[in-house]
């Protein structure tokens, strides 16, 4: 067996799903990509410039190909937790451990084997600037629909990705995926702020993901209706594909808990971030933080206009993100006293919050 056969074997063996592509990616696909940053279409996001995204041999001169993994996520949800305040959406993804920790080992372990067999190897598990997505395509493991997310039919869009670059030559090419999406457009006219482009792609500056999991500070008002009940992420322009419907298969290493997926929202305004780190140590909630989870959490209440002591308690917190998202929180609550009460925030950005809100009425 040679090593490309032998890799692929483990790699499924393991469960993943596999394709191979060369490290070179298409020059049309290079610039399409130049033009979306160019755009601000990836927000505050980054870490998502630099030319070794495009070209990893800057970093790895050795690097030829690409074996690119998929981990099924297309679980059940595993049920509401008794107790707790448990309200809001948590994107699907985010049900299990940190897809990090959980595939990482597997990664580590084929980069053993390539290093046994003389390859040389490098595994990212979305750590690194790789185009997972991309090389996913060119390796005929599925096609980018329009919601801009690897695709396959089967699994639909729940695939977590990761990508082992490797000094092997590039496998011979059959062709691409053929895209199924055809005259759809559920996903585009799905998506409540319309960050959906319609060619493969989104601009994370109008992105519910980007949102509550990416961005830091406050978010706009303008933005809460759309955002309605999602706490974490969003699933709407996956949970309305026809490819979807009868996804059901999820990679082993994957067990959604309760507790991920309907979070209690007291934790959020209860604990101190250092205790909310013990938490959910291993979780992606670590990400956005305990600040950010308690910002969502506030513009969920509110839109639901649920759990006004919760919001009040909020206002008393000591992170002033969390403080001035409680201003307008309170204010969906007509709770204008409360509101007052901020005016005198020892934070600047709180008590302008307060001002305007009075101000304004809303």
């Amino acid at each position: 067996m040679d090593a490309r056969a032998a890799l692929t074997e483990e790699a499924e063996r393991r469960g993943f799903l596999t394709a191979w592509a060369s490290v070179s990616l298409p020059e049309q696909v290079k610039t399409q990509y130049q033009n979306w940053l160019a755009d601000g279409k990836n927000a505050s996001m980054n870490y998502l410039l630099g030319e070794t995204r495009l070209e990893p041999t800057l970093r790895f001169p050795w690097a030829r190909s690409v074996l690119v993994l998929a981990a099924p996520h297309a679980y059940p949800d595993p049920g509401v937790p008794v107790g707790g305040t448990r309200l809001g959406k948590v994107a699907k993804y985010a049900w299990v451990r940190d897809y990090h920790r959980l595939m990482g080992p597997h990664l580590e372990s084929l980069e053993a084997l390539a290093a046994q067999l003389g390859v040389q190897a490098k595994g990212y598990v979305d750590t690194g600037p790789l185009s997972e997505r991309s090389y996913g395509v060119l390796g005929r493991l599925g096609w980018i629909g329009k919601n801009a997310m690897l695709m396959r039919m089967g699994e639909g869009t729940y695939l977590t990705l990761a990508a082992v670059l490797t000094s092997l030559a590039p496998a011979e090419g059959e062709g691409l995926y053929p895209n199924r999406c055809g005259k759809c457009t559920r996903c585009i006219r799905g998506c409540p702020t319309n960050a959906l482009l319609g060619d493969g792609s989104l601009d994370a500056r109008a992105c519910i993901s980007y949102w509550t999991i990416e961005h830091r500070g406050l978010i706009p008002a303008h933005l809460w209706p759309s955002i309605g009940d999602w706490l974490f992420g969003c699933d709407i322009c996956q949970a309305v594909c026809p490819w979807n419907r009868k996804a059901q298969d999820f990679w082993q290493g994957f067990q959604p808990q309760p507790e991920l997926a309907h979070p209690n929202l007291e934790d959020f305004f209860t604990l101190s971030s250092h205790a909310f780190a013990r938490r959910y140590a291993g979780t992606v909630f670590l990400r956005p933080g305990r600040t950010h989870m308690a910002r969502n959490a506030l513009i969920v209440l509110s839109n639901r206009k649920e759990h006004l002591p919760l919001v009040r308690q909020a206002a008393q917190d000591p992170n002033p993100v969390v403080r001035a998202t409680a201003v307008r929180a309170l204010a969906k609550f007509a709770d204008w006293e409360a509101v007052a009460a901020l005016k005198g925030d020892p934070d600047a950005v709180v008590a302008q919050e307060a001002q305007e809100v009075l101000a304004l009425g809303v």
